[in-house]
């Protein structure tokens, strides 16, 4: 073992130059830890290679280390593709103004559950609300960590071991495999299908009263479309049949639009506002897909069942923190002062007129001195509007094997995510923030030349 013994020990690497800077940057127990790795990867590795690494080998291994062990998993990215609410990819980007709002209660202390009023203890519960029921017209409102969060705690809350009548074509798979009857199973409600897959009738719901339920559940089919031969009553009706049995009705609308999307040439969106008005007693909605604003589950509606929600253990498990109560609240004052389209980056990229697109598309070309501009489709996604699309142009490029070049692309900093378009890598303007045009343009140039 004569040749292991040739092995530096930990003070000698310790005197090398450039560890004083790594001791700075990422401290001394960290940096030991990197070094002595580095040694015994060398010792694990003997045997096969039958040779003992230099102090210079072992240094840069210690300083791969240290970069990889301090690395950040997420990362800010470049969103090209043109789907405004990428579910992957972090969905809706925030404000300005909620970005400052979650920062100033971040850095200090605030009154999240103190009242100034009063000088005793309050509740986190009342942020937001007040804006949530001006907006929708609900007579009360509930915040919790997300929209899956929303409905289980409305199913735990109002019909746990007991009946909710739901159509069998709303029993819907969101993302990550995550299913309407699965999380009706967790809340302890048990399932009471009504209809087909593609025909439900208002007859359907009156039979399953005979079930004895405790209430009726509307899923909006927001990822998804059935047509063809189908059917199935409006809400309103489903609403009358309910109430006329005492019972409530809870919509888990999902997608939380507040604006109504048909004036940007997209299909319409059920909105909040809509829900409530057609006698919906709770409507559970996103945070962060069309209201644009941090990731939450909402919920608005009658004042005596969001009382029930409260008084729930589980509420405080699902209970929003206050980066997102903050956050929401500037989102949410946005709609208020109708600076919405303005203000909000998903609906500033929606309603993007295509002059401004393409404008963009062909200054991209002339700054990188190749591709073109080239019209296409950009996508709503985050599960709202299927195979609904908007008119845009995209910056194309024309390479050999485009997804090696959107490899690249993936590892740049920041990382650029695009798109392939019959064997062309293509970029979607209405998606990339206009203050990130340099470094995408910068990061597909660096990529080009390797």
């Amino acid at each position: 073992m004569k040749g292991l013994r040739s092995l530096p020990s930990v003070d000698r690497l310790l005197q090398a130059p450039q560890v004083e800077t790594w001791l700075v940057a990422y401290g001394r127990p960290l940096t030991l830890d990197a070094l002595r790795e580095a040694l015994e990867e060398a010792r694990r590795n003997y045997p096969s290679k039958g040779e003992v690494p230099g102090d210079e080998f072992l240094l840069e291994r210690a300083a791969l280390l240290l970069a990889g062990w301090t690395r950040p998993t997420l990362l800010p990215v470049i969103n090209a593709s043109g789907v405004i609410l990428h579910t992957n990819l972090g969905r809706a980007p925030l404000s300005q103004a909620a970005l400052s709002a979650a920062q100033s209660v971040a850095l200090g202390y605030s009154n999240l559950e103190y009242d100034l009023e009063a000088g005793k203890r309050g509740s986190r519960l009342v942020h937001a609300e007040a804006l949530l029921t001006r907006l929708s017209g609900a007579e009360a409102a509930l915040v919790v960590n997300n929209n899956a969060a929303a409905v289980l705690l409305a199913l735990t809350a109002l019909a746990r071991r007991r009946g909710v009548v739901i159509a069998r074509s709303q029993l819907v798979e969101i993302g990550g495999g995550f299913r309407v009857p699965e999380v009706m199973a967790q809340s302890g409600a048990r399932l009471i299908e009504v209809g087909t897959t593609n025909r439900v009738h208002l007859s359907d719901y009156e039979q399953a009263l005979e079930s004895k339920p405790a209430l009726f559940l509307r899923a909006h089919r927001s990822n998804f479309r059935i047509t063809g031969f189908t059917s199935e009553p409006g809400l309103e009706q489903i609403v009358q049949v309910a109430h006329r049995a005492g019972l409530p009705v809870v919509d888990d609308l999902g997608s939380g639009a507040l604006l109504d999307t048909a004036r940007y040439g997209l299909g319409h969106e059920p909105m909040v506002q809509e829900s409530l008005q057609a006698g919906t007693d709770l409507v559970c909605f996103s945070g962060d897909k069309l209201l644009g604003g941090p990731q939450a589950g909402i919920l608005v509606g009658r004042a005596d069942l969001v009382a029930r929600l409260r008084k729930h253990p589980l509420a405080r498990a699902l209970r929003a923190d206050k980066l997102c109560l903050a956050a929401l609240s500037a989102t949410l004052l946005h709609y208020l002062k109708d600076q919405a389209e303005r203000e909000i980056p998903i609906w500033r990229m929606i309603a993007a007129p295509l002059d401004g697109l393409q404008a963009r598309a062909v200054a991209w070309a002339a700054a990188l001195g190749m591709g073109a501009a080239i019209p296409g489709q950009s996508t709503v996604g985050g599960g709202s509007l299927p195979e609904e699309t908007l008119p845009t142009w995209l910056l194309a490029l024309d390479v050999h094997r485009p997804e090696r070049l959107h490899a690249r692309l993936r590892r740049s900093t920041p990382p650029v995510i695009a798109r392939t378009l019959v064997d062309r890598l293509v970029f979607d303007p209405r998606t990339v923030l206009p203050e990130q045009d340099s470094a995408l343009l910068s990061a597909i140039s660096q990529a080009v030349q390797e």
